[in-house]
């Protein structure tokens, strides 16, 4: 950590909030304060400096026109540097979209943030298919499989070096079937909503151990983790 507390950086929720990707970064500071640890939550605005020091940032989903918006700021933001220092960096959808080299939206080629080597594109053809629904994938980087739900109409392409986050067992993914999301260092996107990480506790758990640099206790064996953290999830975002 960068303090003697974690500090959590959600980007843009008032663009890039659209499918309750919000949970994230309230899930990640449930599950630290479980385990004793100091949080500080930052939320900026598109509008706002982004912070350059802090242990993990956040970016959801979101419509074309404020996916845009999002990326246009953050291409002038330090973000790429955060990610070069080694900071944890988690995009979900559009924001995954964002921090590739390019994406598609309102029909057009935009520049993305560059941070790992992907391009997104729309599904191609006469009758382009949307993904939507349930998603399951293993995950060789947690070592779990995920679940999550879906709703996007991009293709991800995965350039040289680019490892996917998980294998489709069941959805879409990056529109291809086979692959869900991506994982460079300490990067990380996907296509899953959920939130991803109240549906995936061992996820959340891996993103605060690359955080503090230290191997977590676990909670309680009695405590259904699952539950009590999508729980927690659904009281914040009542």
């Amino acid at each position: 950590m960068t303090s003697s507390k974690l500090t959590i950086v959600r980007i843009h929720n008032e663009l890039m909030g659209t499918y309750g990707d919000r949970g994230n970064a309230d899930v990640l500071a449930y599950r630290a304060r479980l385990r004793d640890i100091k949080v500080e939550l930052i939320d900026i605005s598109y509008l706002e400096d982004l912070p350059s020091s802090a242990d993990i940032y956040l970016l959801g989903g979101a419509e074309d026109f404020a996916q845009v918006l999002s990326a246009q700021a953050l291409i002038a933001s330090p973000l790429k540097q955060v990610a070069e220092r080694g900071a944890i960096v988690l995009a979900v959808c559009a924001g995954f979209q964002i921090i590739g080299n390019t994406f598609s939206a309102n029909a057009q080629s935009h520049a993305g943030i560059g941070l790992i080597d992907v391009d997104s594109r729309a599904p191609q053809g006469p009758h382009p298919v949307r993904s939507v629904g349930e998603v399951r994938a293993y995950s060789h980087t947690i070592g779990v499989e995920l679940t999550g739900f879906e709703n996007h109409a991009g293709h991800t392409l995965l350039g040289d070096g680019v490892e996917s986050l998980g294998v489709i067992k069941s959805g879409f993914g990056n529109g291809d079937a086979i692959h869900e999301g991506a994982v460079v260092g300490n990067i990380f996107g996907t296509y899953l909503h959920g939130p991803v990480l109240a549906r995936n506790p061992e996820f959340a758990d891996l993103l605060l151990e690359r955080a503090t640099g230290a191997n977590l206790p676990q909670l309680e064996a009695s405590e259904n983790e699952l539950a009590a953290t999508y729980a927690h999830w659904r009281r914040c975002a009542s």
